[in-house]
């Protein structure tokens, strides 16, 4: 297996960029990581149903085909990192060849997009920045495989 990780934007905090290649570089021990940067949409009429949309169309082009697909939204299902360490090993048991994890921009993903979704997932109920959703999310992936490998970095 494989994972994918769509993301719009790009890091351009440098603690952030630090922790994410931190955990991108741990995760390559465990299988392939790639990390997609989109544009990020600019718009002067600051409307956020245009920038979802145009953005969007740039996820939906990037979806690497036969891949589940989990799309971050504050309104998806809340997993521990338990529940997300199953969900990662019954993937990798049912051969799925690449898992695709999508983080949208500042306003959020269209209606497309989590149509398209096998799964949405919120990482928490408090809003977090895109930006910083990467590094939790790259830090519970990789919290994941540790639980499945039964490795000493998660504390039951």
């Amino acid at each position: 297996m494989k994972i994918c990780l769509l993301c719009v934007g790009r890091l351009s905090i440098g603690y952030l960029r630090e922790g994410a290649a931190d955990f991108e570089a741990r995760l390559q021990r465990y299988l392939p990581v790639r990390i997609v940067e989109l544009k990020e949409e600019k718009s002067g009429k600051n409307d956020a149903e245009y920038i979802r949309r145009q953005e969007g169309r740039r996820i939906l082009e990037k979806i690497p085909a036969g891949s589940f697909v989990i799309a971050l939204d504050e309104r998806g299902r809340s997993v521990s990192s338990e529940k997300l360490a199953a969900l990662l090993e019954r993937h990798m048991m049912e051969s799925t060849p690449e898992l695709t994890l999508i983080i949208g921009g500042a306003y959020g993903l269209c209606d497309e997009v989590k149509q398209r979704a096998d799964m949405l997932m919120s990482l928490s109920e408090m809003t977090l920045t895109h930006q910083m959703a990467r590094l939790v999310l790259l830090e519970q992936l990789y919290r994941g495989f540790t639980i499945v490998r039964n490795e000493p970095y998660h504390n039951r």
